[in-house]
């Protein structure tokens, strides 16, 4: 399990972007310690940050000191951009895995710490920590928002495999169909090449397109408007195809088919209760 703990920090828009972050990442609990606003979790930028997130007000506990709030945490990461004497400061890509594997060790709860937007964390707070760990960035910019921090900590420690998006399924185009379509796109644009050489290419593209490519029925849909809009008249008849089904015509099929067992069953059932026969009152 994680925890991630905020310490003094200032900002409510930074407290309500780690709690919809830590929300994404499955982090079960955000703490502050000491917070410069104590009415922070009222204020509309929390608000605003957290959207999105159910009881956010009630999702963040308040501690007086770091030291309570590690009160059931079996293994604590700082982290912060200042090195300490002999205490080695880890590059977070290095820790990352170890730390990842601890949370999801039974027994284990794994402190996340960060410090105060402009402060970090002191000296005393560190040593309360098993160890220090640094995010490297370029030289060219370095720091980093409190909020952006935590999202890299808790995605770097994140297990299992989440919400996994999902295309929109899409009815394919097939059969008939697909038929009509190809008929009709060779009818229309080989119709316009200028020499036999031409429409044999055109013909050989849309066979090959459209025998292979992944149709939907939307798509059928578009490029029979794009060849209404060129002139073109056609209908499947034209092509010898069969004029296809009314959209609810299976359906209409098997309700007729299952009224008409129905019926059957019905009438299986009275020559059943026939005076004599098993099951009446007469046997």
């Amino acid at each position: 399990m994680r925890k991630v703990i905020l310490v003094r920090p200032e900002g409510p828009r930074n407290v309500g972007m780690v709690l919809r972050t830590a929300t994404n990442f499955g982090s079960s609990e955000v703490v502050l310690v000491a917070p410069r606003r104590p009415s922070m979790l009222r204020h509309p930028d929390f608000e605003q940050m957290s959207h999105g997130v159910s009881n956010r007000d009630e999702r963040v506990p308040i501690y007086e000191t770091l030291e309570d709030a590690l009160f059931d945490c079996t293994h604590a990461v700082a982290f912060t951009a200042r090195a300490r004497v002999h205490r080695p400061l880890e590059d977070w890509r290095v820790a990352a895995p170890e730390v990842a594997a601890l949370t999801e060790t039974d027994g284990e709860k794994v402190a996340l710490v960060f410090g105060n937007e402009v402060e970090g964390l002191s000296e005393v707070e560190t040593d309360l920590c098993h160890r220090l760990v640094h995010i490297r960035t370029s030289s060219e910019h370095t720091s980093i928002n409190l909020a952006m921090a935590v999202g890299i900590g808790l995605f770097a420690t994140f297990g299992g495999q989440g919400h996994v998006p999902r295309a929109k399924d899409h009815n394919g185009l097939l059969g008939d169909a697909r038929l009509f379509l190809k008929e009709r796109l060779k009818d229309v644009f080989a119709g316009i090449a200028k020499s036999d050489s031409v429409r044999r290419d055109i013909v050989a593209s849309i066979e090959r397109v459209m025998s292979t490519a992944p149709f939907e029925t939307r798509d059928g849909r578009a490029w029979h408007a794009i060849l209404r809009a060129l002139g073109s008249t056609t209908v499947p008849a034209d092509y010898g195809i069969v004029k296809p089904q009314p959209r609810n015509a299976r359906r209409d099929e098997a309700l007729a088919r299952a009224g008409e067992r129905a019926e059957g069953d019905d009438g299986a059932a009275a020559e059943g209760t026939d005076a004599g026969s098993p099951g009446s009152d007469e046997a």
